[in-house]
Protein backbone atom coordinates (compact mmCIF):
# COMPACT_ATOMS: atom_id res chain seq x y z
CA UNK A 1 0.00 0.00 0.00
CA UNK A 2 1.30 3.26 -1.08
CA UNK A 3 0.99 6.17 2.14
CA UNK A 4 1.11 8.80 0.44
CA UNK A 5 -2.73 9.65 -0.05
CA UNK A 6 -3.08 11.95 -3.05
CA UNK A 7 -4.85 15.65 -2.23
CA UNK A 8 -3.64 15.38 1.39
CA UNK A 9 -4.69 18.34 3.15
CA UNK A 10 -2.19 20.66 3.93
CA UNK A 11 -1.48 20.76 8.00
CA UNK A 12 0.30 20.94 11.09
CA UNK A 13 0.89 17.20 11.66
CA UNK A 14 2.93 15.84 9.47
CA UNK A 15 6.08 16.54 8.14
CA UNK A 16 5.45 17.59 4.24
CA UNK A 17 6.71 15.10 1.72
CA UNK A 18 6.57 12.55 4.30
CA UNK A 19 2.95 10.02 4.47
CA UNK A 20 0.94 10.80 7.31
CA UNK A 21 0.87 8.23 10.60
CA UNK A 22 -2.83 7.66 9.90
CA UNK A 23 -1.96 5.59 6.73
CA UNK A 24 1.34 3.61 8.13
CA UNK A 25 0.49 -0.10 8.28
CA UNK A 26 3.89 0.09 10.03
CA UNK A 27 5.10 1.10 14.04
CA UNK A 28 9.26 0.82 15.11
CA UNK A 29 10.44 0.40 18.29
CA UNK A 30 6.97 -0.01 20.78
CA UNK A 31 6.20 -3.75 20.57
CA UNK A 32 6.20 -3.99 24.51
CA UNK A 33 3.56 -0.77 24.29
CA UNK A 34 1.55 -2.25 21.43
CA UNK A 35 1.61 -5.76 23.71
CA UNK A 36 0.39 -4.08 26.82
CA UNK A 37 -2.46 -1.97 24.78
CA UNK A 38 -3.73 -4.84 23.33
CA UNK A 39 -3.77 -6.54 26.86
CA UNK A 40 -5.69 -3.98 28.42
CA UNK A 41 -8.28 -4.01 25.08
CA UNK A 42 -8.93 -8.24 25.48
CA UNK A 43 -9.28 -7.48 29.49
CA UNK A 44 -11.59 -4.83 29.01
CA UNK A 45 -8.88 -2.16 30.88
CA UNK A 46 -8.48 0.24 28.59
CA UNK A 47 -8.69 3.81 30.08
CA UNK A 48 -10.99 6.08 28.39
CA UNK A 49 -7.84 8.78 27.64
CA UNK A 50 -4.22 8.11 27.17
CA UNK A 51 -1.60 11.07 26.92
CA UNK A 52 0.98 9.89 24.57
CA UNK A 53 3.78 11.49 25.18
CA UNK A 54 7.35 11.80 23.91
CA UNK A 55 9.76 13.93 21.49
CA UNK A 56 8.58 14.51 18.37
CA UNK A 57 8.74 12.07 15.60
CA UNK A 58 9.23 8.60 17.33
CA UNK A 59 5.89 7.15 16.47
CA UNK A 60 3.24 8.79 19.16
CA UNK A 61 1.20 9.53 16.10
CA UNK A 62 1.60 6.65 14.22
CA UNK A 63 0.71 4.57 17.57
CA UNK A 64 -2.44 6.58 18.59
CA UNK A 65 -4.05 5.84 14.93
CA UNK A 66 -3.27 2.04 14.82
CA UNK A 67 -5.01 2.07 18.66
CA UNK A 68 -7.69 3.86 17.28
CA UNK A 69 -7.99 1.26 13.82
CA UNK A 70 -7.57 -1.72 16.45
CA UNK A 71 -10.37 -0.50 18.51
CA UNK A 72 -12.79 0.45 16.04
CA UNK A 73 -12.04 -2.93 14.24
CA UNK A 74 -13.13 -4.85 17.73
CA UNK A 75 -9.66 -6.63 17.27
CA UNK A 76 -6.56 -6.56 15.52
CA UNK A 77 -5.89 -9.16 12.72
CA UNK A 78 -6.52 -12.69 13.37
CA UNK A 79 -3.03 -14.44 15.67
CA UNK A 80 -1.60 -10.93 15.95
CA UNK A 81 0.09 -9.95 19.38
CA UNK A 82 0.31 -6.11 18.13
CA UNK A 83 -2.45 -3.98 17.24
CA UNK A 84 -1.64 -4.56 13.08
CA UNK A 85 -4.61 -4.12 11.10
CA UNK A 86 -4.11 -4.84 7.25
CA UNK A 87 -4.32 -2.04 4.77
CA UNK A 88 -7.08 -4.11 2.82
CA UNK A 89 -9.53 -4.08 5.98
CA UNK A 90 -12.46 -1.66 5.69
CA UNK A 91 -11.44 0.33 8.82
CA UNK A 92 -7.66 1.16 7.62
CA UNK A 93 -9.10 2.31 4.98
CA UNK A 94 -11.77 4.65 6.22
CA UNK A 95 -9.20 5.93 8.84
CA UNK A 96 -6.50 6.64 6.04
CA UNK A 97 -9.15 8.77 4.36
CA UNK A 98 -10.58 10.33 7.52
CA UNK A 99 -13.79 9.25 6.68
CA UNK A 100 -14.55 7.15 9.56
CA UNK A 101 -18.17 8.33 11.07
CA UNK A 102 -16.94 7.11 14.51
CA UNK A 103 -13.64 8.96 14.84
CA UNK A 104 -12.94 12.69 15.13
CA UNK A 105 -9.89 14.52 14.72
CA UNK A 106 -8.31 17.71 15.92
CA UNK A 107 -5.34 19.22 14.24
CA UNK A 108 -4.16 22.18 13.06
CA UNK A 109 -5.52 22.87 9.57
CA UNK A 110 -6.11 25.41 7.30
CA UNK A 111 -9.62 27.32 7.29
CA UNK A 112 -12.06 26.74 4.19
CA UNK A 113 -10.66 28.73 1.48
CA UNK A 114 -7.19 29.45 3.59
CA UNK A 115 -3.63 28.05 2.98
CA UNK A 116 -1.86 29.12 6.07
CA UNK A 117 -1.73 26.89 8.77
CA UNK A 118 -3.07 27.79 11.83
CA UNK A 119 -0.65 28.12 15.04
CA UNK A 120 -3.20 26.59 17.63
CA UNK A 121 -5.97 23.93 16.97
CA UNK A 122 -8.82 25.86 16.93
CA UNK A 123 -11.74 26.34 19.75
CA UNK A 124 -14.40 26.13 17.52
CA UNK A 125 -13.11 22.97 16.44
CA UNK A 126 -12.92 21.23 20.18
CA UNK A 127 -16.27 21.80 20.74
CA UNK A 128 -17.09 19.29 17.88
CA UNK A 129 -16.52 16.78 20.56
CA UNK A 130 -19.29 16.94 22.82
CA UNK A 131 -21.77 16.84 19.85
CA UNK A 132 -19.49 14.31 18.67
CA UNK A 133 -19.29 11.30 21.74
CA UNK A 134 -23.25 12.62 22.24
CA UNK A 135 -24.29 10.99 19.34
CA UNK A 136 -24.39 7.23 18.83
CA UNK A 137 -22.18 5.37 17.53
CA UNK A 138 -22.59 4.56 13.82
CA UNK A 139 -20.94 1.02 14.22
CA UNK A 140 -22.80 0.70 17.54
CA UNK A 141 -19.26 0.26 19.11
CA UNK A 142 -16.58 2.79 19.84
CA UNK A 143 -15.96 5.98 19.12
CA UNK A 144 -12.85 7.69 19.23
CA UNK A 145 -10.64 11.13 19.51
CA UNK A 146 -7.50 11.64 18.49
CA UNK A 147 -5.80 15.26 19.76
CA UNK A 148 -2.67 15.57 17.57
CA UNK A 149 -1.10 17.75 19.19
CA UNK A 150 -2.98 18.25 22.85
CA UNK A 151 0.44 20.68 22.71
CA UNK A 152 -1.77 23.12 20.06
CA UNK A 153 -4.83 23.69 22.25
CA UNK A 154 -5.08 27.22 23.35
CA UNK A 155 -6.94 27.85 26.90
CA UNK A 156 -10.61 28.13 25.05
CA UNK A 157 -9.87 24.64 23.65
CA UNK A 158 -8.47 22.67 26.80
CA UNK A 159 -11.30 23.84 28.58
CA UNK A 160 -13.33 22.45 25.69
CA UNK A 161 -11.95 19.32 25.94
CA UNK A 162 -11.35 19.02 29.50
CA UNK A 163 -15.67 19.18 29.68
CA UNK A 164 -16.10 15.38 28.24
CA UNK A 165 -12.87 14.21 29.72
CA UNK A 166 -14.80 15.13 32.82
CA UNK A 167 -17.89 13.12 32.29
CA UNK A 168 -16.85 10.53 29.04
CA UNK A 169 -19.38 8.63 27.52
CA UNK A 170 -19.40 4.86 27.84
CA UNK A 171 -16.76 3.54 25.02
CA UNK A 172 -15.51 6.55 24.52
CA UNK A 173 -11.56 6.49 23.86
CA UNK A 174 -9.80 9.71 23.82
CA UNK A 175 -6.00 9.79 22.61
CA UNK A 176 -3.34 12.65 23.36
CA UNK A 177 -0.67 13.18 21.55
CA UNK A 178 1.89 15.54 23.89
CA UNK A 179 5.35 16.10 22.89
CA UNK A 180 5.85 17.81 26.48
CA UNK A 181 3.39 15.78 28.37
CA UNK A 182 4.47 17.55 31.40
CA UNK A 183 2.98 21.15 30.56
CA UNK A 184 -0.35 19.80 29.75
CA UNK A 185 -2.99 21.33 31.89
CA UNK A 186 -2.85 19.39 35.34
CA UNK A 187 -6.54 18.97 34.92
CA UNK A 188 -6.32 17.14 31.71
CA UNK A 189 -3.24 14.81 32.98
CA UNK A 190 -5.36 13.96 35.82
CA UNK A 191 -8.01 12.68 33.61
CA UNK A 192 -6.09 10.61 31.64
CA UNK A 193 -3.15 7.88 31.71
CA UNK A 194 -0.03 8.62 30.67
CA UNK A 195 1.42 6.53 28.40
CA UNK A 196 5.45 7.77 27.48
CA UNK A 197 6.68 6.65 24.30
CA UNK A 198 11.09 6.38 24.70
CA UNK A 199 13.15 7.61 21.28
CA UNK A 200 13.85 4.84 19.16
CA UNK A 201 17.11 3.22 18.72
CA UNK A 202 19.16 3.57 16.11
CA UNK A 203 18.65 0.21 14.35
CA UNK A 204 14.69 0.99 14.95
CA UNK A 205 15.36 4.38 13.12
CA UNK A 206 17.01 2.97 10.06
CA UNK A 207 14.34 0.07 9.91
CA UNK A 208 11.57 2.54 9.63
CA UNK A 209 13.71 4.92 7.01
CA UNK A 210 14.38 1.54 5.19
CA UNK A 211 10.61 0.99 5.17
CA UNK A 212 10.02 4.31 3.65
CA UNK A 213 12.75 5.15 1.38
CA UNK A 214 9.94 4.63 -1.76
CA UNK A 215 7.58 7.24 -0.64
CA UNK A 216 9.88 10.18 0.36
CA UNK A 217 11.22 12.02 -2.33
CA UNK A 218 14.43 12.80 -2.42
CA UNK A 219 15.21 10.92 0.60
CA UNK A 220 18.89 9.59 0.23
CA UNK A 221 19.74 5.81 0.62
CA UNK A 222 23.25 6.47 1.35
CA UNK A 223 22.32 8.77 3.97
CA UNK A 224 19.90 6.52 5.96
CA UNK A 225 22.89 5.25 8.39
CA UNK A 226 24.17 8.68 9.25
CA UNK A 227 21.14 9.97 9.84
CA UNK A 228 19.78 7.36 12.10
CA UNK A 229 22.60 7.48 14.01
CA UNK A 230 22.36 11.33 14.72
CA UNK A 231 18.70 11.53 14.77
CA UNK A 232 18.71 11.19 18.59
CA UNK A 233 16.00 8.71 18.12
CA UNK A 234 13.31 10.44 16.56
CA UNK A 235 12.28 9.15 12.55
CA UNK A 236 10.88 12.91 11.83
CA UNK A 237 14.52 14.27 12.76
CA UNK A 238 16.11 11.54 10.25
CA UNK A 239 13.95 12.08 7.15
CA UNK A 240 15.24 15.97 7.46
CA UNK A 241 18.64 14.83 7.95
CA UNK A 242 18.82 12.17 5.07
CA UNK A 243 17.04 15.40 2.93
CA UNK A 244 18.68 18.28 1.23
CA UNK A 245 21.55 19.60 3.31
CA UNK A 246 20.41 18.26 6.66
CA UNK A 247 23.22 16.67 7.30
CA UNK A 248 25.24 19.31 6.45
CA UNK A 249 23.30 21.84 8.19
CA UNK A 250 23.77 19.64 11.69
CA UNK A 251 27.91 19.28 10.78
CA UNK A 252 28.13 22.94 10.28
CA UNK A 253 26.17 23.95 13.72
CA UNK A 254 28.19 21.57 15.63
CA UNK A 255 31.13 22.76 14.29
CA UNK A 256 30.57 26.78 14.97
CA UNK A 257 29.25 25.56 19.07
CA UNK A 258 32.55 24.03 19.46
CA UNK A 259 34.60 27.08 18.66
CA UNK A 260 32.63 28.96 21.16
CA UNK A 261 33.09 31.66 22.65
CA UNK A 262 35.35 32.75 18.82
CA UNK A 263 33.21 31.02 16.44
CA UNK A 264 35.06 31.75 13.25
CA UNK A 265 33.43 34.65 10.81
CA UNK A 266 33.57 32.35 7.70
CA UNK A 267 32.08 29.43 9.25
CA UNK A 268 28.85 31.32 10.56
CA UNK A 269 28.79 32.76 6.81
CA UNK A 270 28.78 29.10 5.26
CA UNK A 271 26.14 27.97 7.79
CA UNK A 272 23.68 31.40 7.08
CA UNK A 273 24.12 30.75 3.45
CA UNK A 274 23.04 27.31 3.65
CA UNK A 275 20.02 28.22 5.62
CA UNK A 276 19.26 30.35 3.11
CA UNK A 277 18.85 27.86 0.60
CA UNK A 278 17.96 25.32 2.61
CA UNK A 279 14.05 24.24 3.50
CA UNK A 280 12.15 25.39 6.83
CA UNK A 281 13.67 21.67 8.02
CA UNK A 282 16.94 23.18 7.96
CA UNK A 283 16.00 25.85 10.43
CA UNK A 284 14.33 23.40 12.82
CA UNK A 285 17.85 21.26 12.59
CA UNK A 286 19.98 24.41 13.74
CA UNK A 287 17.67 25.51 16.76
CA UNK A 288 17.49 21.97 17.87
CA UNK A 289 21.14 22.11 17.86
CA UNK A 290 21.50 25.00 19.25
CA UNK A 291 19.29 23.80 22.25
CA UNK A 292 20.68 20.81 22.71
CA UNK A 293 24.26 22.48 23.82
CA UNK A 294 22.23 24.77 25.80
CA UNK A 295 20.37 22.28 27.88
CA UNK A 296 23.59 20.55 28.21
CA UNK A 297 25.76 23.73 29.18
CA UNK A 298 22.87 24.80 31.78
CA UNK A 299 23.00 21.61 33.18
CA UNK A 300 26.52 20.97 33.80
CA UNK A 301 27.35 20.89 37.68
CA UNK A 302 30.69 23.20 37.09
CA UNK A 303 28.52 26.20 35.58
CA UNK A 304 28.60 29.37 37.85
CA UNK A 305 25.23 31.19 38.19
CA UNK A 306 25.99 34.45 36.42
CA UNK A 307 26.41 31.79 33.72
CA UNK A 308 23.26 29.85 33.90
CA UNK A 309 21.53 32.46 33.94
CA UNK A 310 22.59 34.18 30.53
CA UNK A 311 22.31 31.00 29.08
CA UNK A 312 18.41 30.83 30.33
CA UNK A 313 18.38 34.63 28.82
CA UNK A 314 19.45 32.83 25.27
CA UNK A 315 17.55 29.59 25.32
CA UNK A 316 13.98 32.01 25.69
CA UNK A 317 16.16 34.36 21.94
CA UNK A 318 16.73 31.07 20.57
CA UNK A 319 13.31 30.24 20.61
CA UNK A 320 12.06 33.66 19.70
CA UNK A 321 13.64 33.73 17.39
CA UNK A 322 12.72 30.84 15.82
CA UNK A 323 9.16 31.23 15.81
CA UNK A 324 9.88 35.07 14.37
CA UNK A 325 12.13 33.20 11.68
CA UNK A 326 9.72 31.00 10.42
CA UNK A 327 6.61 33.27 10.32
CA UNK A 328 8.01 36.30 8.99
CA UNK A 329 10.92 34.78 6.88
CA UNK A 330 13.46 36.47 8.49
CA UNK A 331 16.89 36.81 6.99
CA UNK A 332 18.71 33.45 8.23
CA UNK A 333 22.32 34.27 7.69
CA UNK A 334 21.53 37.46 10.13
CA UNK A 335 19.73 35.09 12.59
CA UNK A 336 22.51 32.92 12.92
CA UNK A 337 25.39 35.63 13.60
CA UNK A 338 22.67 36.98 15.82
CA UNK A 339 22.43 33.72 18.14
CA UNK A 340 26.20 33.12 18.47
CA UNK A 341 26.98 36.69 19.31
CA UNK A 342 24.34 35.96 22.32
CA UNK A 343 25.96 32.22 23.02
CA UNK A 344 29.38 33.98 23.37
CA UNK A 345 28.65 36.48 25.46
CA UNK A 346 27.17 33.84 27.43
CA UNK A 347 29.76 31.14 27.92
CA UNK A 348 32.48 34.03 27.93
Amino acid sequence: MSAQASGETLSGDVLPGAPHPRQQDRLFGHAAVEADLLGDFRAGRLPHALLIGGPEGIGKATLAYRLARMVLAGGPDPGRHDLSLSPSHPVFRQVASMSHPDMLVLRRVPEAGEEKIPTVIPAEMVRRVRSFFGATAAAGGWRVCIVDAVDELNAFGANALLKTLEEPPPRALFLLVSHAPGRVLPTIRSRTRLLRLRPLAPPDVLAALDHLKDEVEALDPARLPAAAQASGGSVRRALVLAQGEGMEVRTDTLRLLEQLPRPRAEDLHKLGARLQGDRADGLDLFIEAVSDYVAARATAADEPRHRLVRLGEVWEKVRRSAVEADVFNLDRKALVFRIFADLADAVR
